[in-house]
């Protein structure tokens, strides 16, 4: 049975692959299909796309949205999008000049605490990526600061900590108005990270499924004993597709692999067919 990967990052955003290095590695790793699904940008797509061009591996074009929630971080995948969508295109500019301006604040309070980190060195190190927290916690470490990426957010940047900066987010419904206007399927990633609970989980599901949400990611690197079974019948309680994807970002996340995220992932490409009959 053929594997696929549904949710993967490059360095387009706060992965470490390239694009075309992406392409490679899941053409070594056997899979069948992939999505590319940077934060809030499409700029790497492209060069995946042309990377996977007659190598036989289903190059899907994609997205991670970063929405809010009542106050929570929530994440909708948006895949099979037109990416040179020009509304999808302006609302990503907007975003990355909103959080251009956010990491302009998050220097300057690093710089307040005598951890001082420059946008000029950020975009010297990690060239036109879009600049994210993980970036700035790679550096701290770079620079002697913090002896590891978790102490990072731990001590600075996590929520709530001295250098944490709240970003402006759209709304989940926008996500996935936006993600369909694109012409792409909405997806909601990694639910059990938000840790509602599951009665608040089914409030959100039945919120975002009025809006048009289109499948659910069952199938999760993260998810312990249960939890896939049970994420799957809540797809189907609430009529969503199921997904699936290992949320590989290369060295940011040494222990998630692609294709197999711990190791015993595994996503079967029959869940394609699903998606298509959206």
């Amino acid at each position: 049975m053929k594997s696929i990967d549904l949710h993967v990052h490059s360095n387009a955003s706060d992965g470490t692959f390239t694009p075309s290095e992406l392409v490679r590695y899941a053409l070594e790793k056997g899979l069948s299909a992939m999505a590319l699904t940077d934060h809030d940008t499409v700029s790497g797509v492209e060069e995946a796309v042309q990377a996977a061009v007659g190598s036989g591996l289903l190059l899907i074009p994609g997205v991670e949205l970063s929405a809010e929630y009542r106050g929570k971080d929530i994440h909708i995948l948006g895949l099979f999008l037109d990416y040179k969508s020009e509304r999808l295109q302006c609302y990503l500019e907007e975003f990355k000049t909103i959080r251009d301006e956010r990491n302009v604040k998050m220097s300057e309070r690093l710089t307040a605490h005598k951890l001082p980190v420059t946008i000029e060195e950020m975009k010297e190190e990690y060239g036109d990526a879009v600049l994210t927290r993980a970036h700035f916690a790679k550096m701290l470490k770079k620079k002697g600061y913090v002896r590891s990426y978790e102490e990072a957010f731990d001590r600075f940047l996590g929520d709530g900590k001295p250098c944490y900066i709240p970003r402006e987010r759209i709304t989940p419904e926008g996500a996935i108005a936006l993600i369909h206007e694109a012409g792409g399927l909405a997806v909601l990633a990694h639910p059990l990270l938000y840790h509602l609970g599951m009665e608040e989980l089914k409030k959100l599901l039945k919120l975002l499924k009025d809006c048009g949400l289109d499948g659910l990611e069952a199938i999760y690197s993260m998810n312990e004993g249960r939890d896939e079974r049970r994420m799957k019948e809540l797809a189907a309680e609430y009529g969503l597709f199921v997904s699936g994807g290992s949320d590989f970002h290369g060295a940011t996340k040494p222990h998630i692999d692609l294709g197999v995220g711990r190791g015993n992932l595994s996503i079967p490409e029959v869940l394609l067919d699903g998606m298509k009959k959206i």
